[in-house]
């Protein structure tokens, strides 16, 4: 008897296969969806990345909405929240107490802590446009197991 022959596999490209994680702040997520000057650079950061973010970000960009709207920008309001809306993003609820944590240990507001206690829960990288998230971003994950 004959051995059988072998399977056949099929696989799609490896680019569907390995988008790693990304924890995406305000700064960048409001640069690519309000075409901000930094719009290149945030989209540089965000592609090819499965993106997360804790939900607060839902309320951080309705803010940036509002305050293009109250400078007579209504369509880049407008059209900022449609962009936000296509984004393939994974939300995330957060932690008080280890965000209250990072907030004081890395004098952060409790926003930004909770952007970077996501990025240490997932073991991901973190994006940011702000100094100070990034550095405390730079110490904190650098530190983790």
């Amino acid at each position: 008897m004959s051995a059988p022959p072998p399977p056949y596999v099929a696989e799609p490209p490896a680019h569907y296969l390995v988008q790693p994680p990304l924890v995406v702040d305000c700064s960048v997520v409001a640069g690519r969806v309000f075409q901000e000057e930094w719009k290149a650079q945030a989209q540089v950061a965000m592609e090819g990345r499965t993106l997360h973010a804790p939900h607060l970000l839902n309320l951080e960009i309705a803010s940036v909405a509002l305050k293009k709207y109250k400078q007579g920008q209504t369509e880049v309001a407008q059209d900022g929240l449609s962009a936000f809306s296509q984004l393939q993003l994974t939300l995330h609820d957060v932690q008080p107490a280890p965000v209250l944590d990072l907030a004081v240990r890395y004098q952060l507001s409790a926003y930004d802590a909770a952007y970077l206690w996501l990025a240490a829960e997932l073991k991901a990288p973190l994006a940011t446009f702000d100094a100070k998230l990034g550095a405390a971003a730079q110490t904190h994950l650098a530190s983790l197991d």
